[in-house]
């Protein structure tokens, strides 16, 4: 149920991304296809460009608005051979149409323009050099694309192919997305073309110029189909990368066999080298600033996701880091890369504990470093995604993530959080409300006491106390995995623990040494504080009368404390019945026709001790 709390918050996040929503341009149509050609130079920070739309109108409208950076400015806008009036103002450019186009039209226009690029947030469109030699590169992601081209920033709009022009001094070479169609000489320059026959928003287009090296690994999927791994590297960086990227088609295969195959295998992936100290999943050739296992891995495992699909809003901007951080991991735990698998999730949980608050789902999108919060849309948006796995099974987990990617509705589109949830519940049959609620919009992290004994007729009694990092969670329903061992035994149970201070009692075989909680990781929570009762007993305090039992149980007790507490437990350690008032602690009888047949115990707690006894209910 939903608190008044939360239902405020809500309307205010509404709020607030309409808000924001209102800098971004067309609402009335659809991009379907873009023509994009660039004029460059490594040397100069200057582009001068042209941007044809191909569009569907949606509604009636006289008017078509762009995103436009401050940076630039238009030369004409040109629509049927006419030139057409704008007028620009706070980032939009507004083009007046000679007349008004009907929902449904499919029409065309071309914006000229040229400037000098602004390079906000990441680095939109940044000159630089390498080794002495020009270099120049954009990464647009989350609101820099129209710092260097006339476009529709907006994430619900991805036009569905693209060819890329890039003219520049016919020393370099230009890399950008899709695949390349030629390299045609003109004069001093050389004209590059790309061709990309894939849905793509627009913080993923890109292209980089300079003096690159190429080479390519290729990657083999099941079916026999090959991928090309064309890598655009400085010359001085070459011998080095290359023995670093070629661990790519190896995880290309791997991301293949556990999602869906690479999706744009009948294009391409690649690197292409620049000056950024990380990297940008641009769709089908990733820009690189270092090659190590884990940069690769991470970066390719966008093209599934926030590539392939992305995230419809950038408060949901989790479904890429998150799952992209989390595919590290996975290839980690099948033997590949560098790193050990539990000290991988260790050093995650320790990185989204060391601070009591936060949320995955991102509140502020105005600010770009809470979109990006390497703590909670990317560590602990992978944790939570190991801890789903771990509540629902792998089985689950997996088929889920693959009707996810294969959804008609997002697969080459936009995903919110609930898209996944609903893959998530539909794969599991389970309500998985309070667990979403709790761990990407709630903040926070819960930290146990295990308190616990045994009887000397081997029956465990447990009993488990949640506290909460942050007040937007009451409790964490979870289930907890506790490996118990003994006698050279062990075996891992999963208690189904859905309130504070609850307690379990089940029968061993063996006689317990130790407890450990969560051996395994699969929960995000401070380490645990576990405590031995060697007090749990079983004696002539505690008389059952008759057991077996049908209808009335009757309890004799002596007991030097008064009792506190009266409870039942089945087999499996749930708590059945509770009593809170017992009126003759030293003789008292309990009802219990409405209990089903079974195996049960009895559990009495006092100030000091607690008795445990079992009976048989006919």
């Amino acid at each position: 149920m939903k608190t008044l709390k939360t239902i405020l918050l809500s309307f205010l996040l509404i709020i607030s991304s309409l808000l924001f929503a209102q800098n971004e341009a067309g609402n009335n149509y659809d991009q379907k296809y873009l023509r994009l050609e660039f004029e460059v130079d490594p040397a100069i920070k200057y582009i001068k460009g042209v941007i044809t739309f191909y569009f569907e109108i949606t509604n009636n409208t006289s008017t078509m608005s762009f995103d436009m950076g401050t940076g630039i400015n238009t030369d004409s806008v040109l629509y049927e051979g006419n030139k057409l009036q704008s007028t620009k103002n706070n980032d939009i450019l507004t083009v007046q149409l000679p007349n008004e186009l009907s929902s449904g039209t499919y029409d065309s226009l071309s914006i000229y323009y040229q400037g000098v690029p602004e390079s906000d947030g990441f680095g939109s469109f940044t000159v630089s050099t390498h080794n002495n030699t020009p270099v120049m590169w954009t990464l647009s992601e989350p609101y820099g694309a129209k710092d260097w081209w006339v476009c529709k920033q907006s994430l619900n709009d991805k036009p569905d192919s693209i060819d890329i022009f890039i003219t520049h001094p016919k020393q370099y070479k230009a890399a950008s997305n899709g695949v390349l169609i030629s390299e045609i000489p003109a004069g001093e320059n050389i004209i590059t073309h790309w061709k990309h026959r894939h849905a793509i928003a627009a913080y993923l287009i890109a292209i980089a110029v300079t003096d690159y090296e190429t080479y390519s690994h290729f990657a083999h999927l099941e079916n026999g189909d090959s991928v090309e791994v064309l890598n655009y590297i400085y010359p001085e960086s070459v011998s080095y990368v290359k023995g670093q990227t070629a661990v790519t088609p190896e995880i290309i295969e791997f991301f293949s066999n556990i999602f869906i195959d690479y999706p744009f295998k009948n294009e391409k992936y690649g690197h292409a080298q620049f000056g950024w100290g990380g990297g940008m999943e641009h769709q089908t050739m990733s820009f690189m600033g270092s090659f190590g296992f884990g940069i690769i891995a991470h970066e390719l495992a966008h093209q599934w996701f926030g590539d392939y699909i992305t995230c419809a809003s950038w408060h949901d901007i989790w479904l890429n880091e998150g799952f992209a951080t989390y595919c590290e991991g996975l290839c980690y735990e099948n033997g590949l890369g560098d790193q050990n698998w539990k000290s991988w999730l260790a050093e995650k949980i320790d990185y989204v504990t060391s601070v009591s608050g936060g949320s995955v789902y991102v509140n502020d999108i105005s600010d770009e470093n809470s979109i990006f919060d390497g703590r909670l849309s990317y560590a602990k948006g992978a944790m939570v995604l190991h801890l789903i796995r771990g509540q629902i099974g792998d089985s689950a987990f997996f088929a889920a993530i693959k009707n996810y990617l294969n959804d008609p509705k997002l697969r080459q589109a936009y995903a919110y959080t609930k898209d996944l949830q609903n893959h998530f519940e539909q794969s599991s049959g389970k309500d998985l409300s309070n667990l979403f609620n709790d761990w990407i919009y709630g903040q926070g992290y819960p930290t146990y006491q295990l308190s616990w004994g045994q009887t000397s007729d081997n029956m465990f009694y447990i009993e488990i106390e949640q506290k909460q990092s942050h007040s937007s969670v009451g409790f964490f329903e979870l289930n907890l995995p506790i490996k118990l061992s003994g006698e050279g035994k062990d075996t891992l149970i999963n208690l189904n623990n859905l309130e504070n201070n609850q307690e379990f009692i089940m029968k061993l075989d063996f006689k317990l040494d130790k407890i450990t909680f969560d051996p395994d990781l699969w929960i995000i929570s401070r380490p645990a504080k576990i405590f031995h009762y060697k007090d749990v007993s079983e004696s002539d305090k505690l008389i059952l009368a008759p057991n077996p039992v049908r209808d009335e149980l009757l309890v004799r007790t002596n007991l030097s404390d008064s009792i506190i507490k009266v409870s039942i437990f089945n087999i499996n350690g749930k708590k059945i019945k509770e009593y809170d008032s017992i009126e003759n602690p030293q003789k008292f009888t309990l009802d219990l026709k409405e209990l089903k047949q079974g195996i049960f115990f009895l559990s009495i707690d006092t100030k000091s001790e607690k008795i445990v006894k079992k009976f048989i209910k006919e």
